[in-house]
């Protein structure tokens, strides 16, 4: 196996650049992992919708014309 100063310098660039790229992924999967799988600024945003539609039912509701 041929040692890595052998190597062109364009190749020592492509195998330094394609650890350094899986070792920040593998950062990335890790913490994403570690951290859990919901998305807490998703879920809020689904109460916010539900709640904003339950309003907008309950106000149009009572006041439909013909309704009495």
């Amino acid at each position: 196996m041929p040692q890595f100063g052998a190597l062109a310098p364009e190749t020592k660039n492509l195998v330094v650049a394609g650890g350094l790229t899986g070792f920040v992924f593998g950062v990335y999967y890790y913490t994403m992992r570690a951290v859990g799988g919901t998305d807490e600024l998703q879920v809020t945003i689904d109460k916010f919708e539900d709640l904003k539609k339950k309003d907008d039912v309950a106000a149009v509701s009572p006041s439909a014309p013909g309704s009495s």
